[in-house]
C-alpha cells in the first residue's frame, strides 16, 4: 500500500526531460482544470431531465478556443434539450483510436442538505464542490484537459484520440446506445474506450489497490406475475395469486446459486490479499482453494461484495398485490433485480428458475432491456500501459481487475467493438465516496485533479508508437 503524504512527493517529483510531458506544467493544469470543472457544474444537468445540450455546447466552446473543433450529435433522437457530444485529435499511425468517454448528465441534489450549493461549483478548502464532481463530470474535465494538454504541447500522437460526452447515463443509457448505433463510421474508428468505473481502493489514508475495471454483472430484470381468483377476503376460495407468489419467493430466496470464479475476479481477490494476514491472506490469494474448503469458502461467501461477485444474484424489490385489505386480488406481482456474472447463459438461467417457480400460474416479464455482455480482454496493450503507469504513480500498489455489481454505458460500447476499461482518475476515500456519490457533498481535491491528469497524460503517451 501506499499511504496518500507519500504520492504528494511522488507528484511533486520532476519528469524526465525526454518525456514529452515534460513540456506540461501540471500544477498550472490542475488548477485550469478546477476552474473548467467549476463551470461545467454550473450548468445543471440533473437527470432528469437531462439538460445535456448546454453541457455540449461549453463543450464545443472550451475546445473551439483551443482549435479544435467539437461536434454536437443526436438532438433529434434524444428528444430537447439533450445532446451527445463528439470531437477528435487525428492520429499520424495506422493504429485505431483512443475514447476517452463520460457522461453528461448527473443525479438530482437536493440542496437544503449540502453545506454549498450543489450547482455552484465553489472551489474552497483547496476542493471543487458540487453535484457530478465525482460522477462524472470531474472525471470527464480531466479527460477534457489532458486531451487539450496533448494537443497544446504538439505531441505527434500515432493513435487518434477522441472525446466523447453521452447524455442519460444516469437513467437509461440512452446516451451512448444512440451514439454507437447511429455512427458506426465514429465507432469503427476506435480500439479502445477509457471511461468511469474501477473502484481503485483508499482507506485510512492509504491505497490498497490500482483497479481497472474489466466488466460487470448483466442486469437482467424480471417480473414475477402470479394469477389466480379474485374474491372477498373473508372467503378464500384457495386461488390466491398472493400465496402463490409468496411460496415461490420463498422458493427464489433460498436458493443458493452456483458458485463461479471468473479469472478477472480471481486477479481481483489476489490484489486484496496483498494487505491481510494469515490464513484470510491464503484464501484471497488462491480463491479457487479456498472456495474447495469449508471454512474458506465460508469466509469468501460471507461478505456481500465477494458473494455478489462470485455468483449470480436475485433480489426481490417491488411488491404489488391487491390495493384492499379484504380483496383477494386477480393478479399479484414481485419484481426480481437479477444480476448475472458477464458469461452467464441467459436460456440456461431462465430454464432453472422457471423449474425453481414450478407454478403454471405464473409466469415471467421482462423489464427492459439486457444490456450486453462486458468483460474485457487482460492483455491488451492499454492494459499493460494502464499498468505502467501505475506502477510509476503509485509504487508498490497492486494492480486489481475489478468486476461491478452495477451497471454503466460500457456494454454498449463493447458490443460496438470497442475493448473498454474503466479506471478512477483519483484516490478518494471509500468512506466519502460512498457518502457523497449520488449523495451530498460531492467534491474533488485539487492533488486529486493533478493525479488525474498525469494518469491520462501519461496512459495515453504510452499508447503513442
Amino acid at each position: 500500500m501506499i499511504r496518500l503524504s507519500v504520492l504528494a512527493l511522488l507528484l511533486a517529483a520532476p519528469l524526465a526531460a525526454q518525456d514529452p510531458a515534460a513540456a506540461i506544467d501540471f500544477a498550472k493544469l490542475r488548477d485550469e482544470t478546477a476552474e473548467r470543472l467549476s463551470e461545467y457544474i454550473r450548468i445543471n444537468t440533473s437527470n432528469p431531465p437531462g439538460n445535456e445540450l448546454a453541457a455540449a455546447r461549453w463543450l464545443q466552446q472550451t475546445l473551439a478556443r483551443e482549435g479544435i473543433e467539437g461536434t454536437i450529435l443526436d438532438t433529434a433522437e434524444l428528444g430537447p434539450g439533450r445532446a451527445n457530444f463528439y470531437a477528435r485529435l487525428p492520429g499520424g499511425g495506422a493504429g485505431k483510436g483512443i475514447a476517452l468517454v463520460h457522461h453528461m448528465d448527473v443525479v438530482t441534489a437536493t440542496p437544503s442538505q449540502w453545506s454549498v450549493d450543489p450547482f455552484a461549483g465553489t472551489i474552497k478548502d483547496r476542493q471543487v464542490w458540487g453535484r457530478g464532481a465525482l460522477d462524472m463530470k470531474g472525471h470527464g474535465i480531466i479527460q477534457l484537459m489532458a486531451f487539450i494538454a496533448l494537443r497544446r504541447a504538439g505531441v505527434r500522437l500515432t493513435r487518434e484520440l477522441v472525446y466523447v460526452g453521452n447524455a442519460d447515463e444516469e437513467i437509461g443509457g440512452l446516451g451512448s446506445r444512440t451514439f454507437v448505433e447511429k455512427h458506426p463510421d465514429l465507432v469503427a474508428r476506435i480500439e479502445y474506450v477509457l471511461t468511469e468505473g474501477s473502484d481503485t481502493r483508499v482507506e485510512n489514508g492509504e491505497v490498497r489497490w490500482f483497479g481497472i475495471g474489466v466488466g460487470e454483472k448483466r442486469t437482467w430484470w424480471k417480473r414475477m406475475v402470479a394469477t389466480g381468483t379474485t374474491s372477498h377476503g373473508s372467503v378464500p376460495l384457495g386461488d390466491n395469486p398472493v400465496d402463490r407468489l409468496v411460496g415461490a419467493l420463498h422458493r427464489i430466496t433460498a436458493w443458493e446459486t452456483p458458485v463461479r470464479l471468473t479469472p478477472a475476479v480471481d486477479r481481483f481477490f489476489r490484489a486484496q490479499s496483498r494487505d491481510q494476514t494469515g490464513e484470510h491472506r491464503a484464501w484471497l490469494a488462491d480463491a479457487g482453494a479456498a472456495l474447495r474448503n469449508d471454512r474458506g469458502r465460508a469466509w469468501l461467501l460471507g461478505e456481500s461484495g465477494r458473494n455478489a461477485l462470485l455468483r449470480n444474484t436475485i433480489t426481490p424489490t417491488v411488491l404489488q398485490g391487491s390495493d384492499k385489505t379484504n380483496i383477494i386480488p386477480q393478479e399479484a406481482s414481485a419484481e426480481l433485480d437479477i444480476r448475472l456474472l458477464p458469461d452467464e447463459d441467459t436460456t440456461a438461467f431462465r430454464r432453472e428458475l422457471e423449474r425453481l417457480i414450478g407454478d403454471p400460474k405464473i409466469r415471467l416479464e421482462s423489464i427492459g432491456d439486457m444490456a450486453p455482455r462486458y468483460d474485457a480482454p487482460l492483455d491488451t496493450e492499454l492494459f499493460r500501459a494502464l499498468e505502467r503507469v501505475a506502477r510509476r504513480l503509485l509504487p508498490g500498489v497492486p494492480l486489481a481487475t475489478t468486476i461491478s455489481a452495477g451497471a454503466t454505458d460500457r456494454p454498449y460500447w463493447t458490443a460496438a467493438g470497442a475493448i473498454c476499461y474503466g479506471i478512477d482518475p483519483w484516490l478518494v476515500e471509500l468512506k466519502e465516496r460512498r457518502l457523497s456519490v449520488h449523495g451530498n457533498d460531492e467534491r474533488l481535491s485539487l492533488e486529486n485533479i493533478e493525479y488525474g491528469l498525469r494518469l491520462y497524460v501519461e496512459t495515453l503517451l504510452e499508447m503513442q508508437d
